[in-house]
């Protein structure tokens, strides 16, 4: 699972999720905010990692792309960062 290291990968199999195709069955932002509920330290830059291992393409770009999409849905979610 690309640009994810092994605490996203361990925080992500403590849900369930061990392989990408199993990434790719959960919507990103749904699956960072049970991720941020169960570990509220989660930044971010989670979230845009789990957009790019499921795209394939590097965290980065997706960090740079889609910031201000990212923190309009995050908003909606009651997630933003403050």
């Amino acid at each position: 699972m690309r640009g994810l290291g092994p605490r996203s990968r361990e925080q992500l199999a403590a849900l369930g999720i061990h392989d990408l195709d199993q990434l790719r069955q959960h919507d990103a932002y749904a699956l960072y905010a049970k991720l941020k509920a169960r570990w509220p330290g989660a930044s971010l830059n989670l979230l845009y990692a789990l957009m790019g291992a499921q795209e394939d393409r590097d965290w980065r770009d997706i960090a740079r792309e889609r910031r201000s999409e990212a923190l309009l849905h995050l908003d909606a979610l009651g997630l933003a960062p403050r």
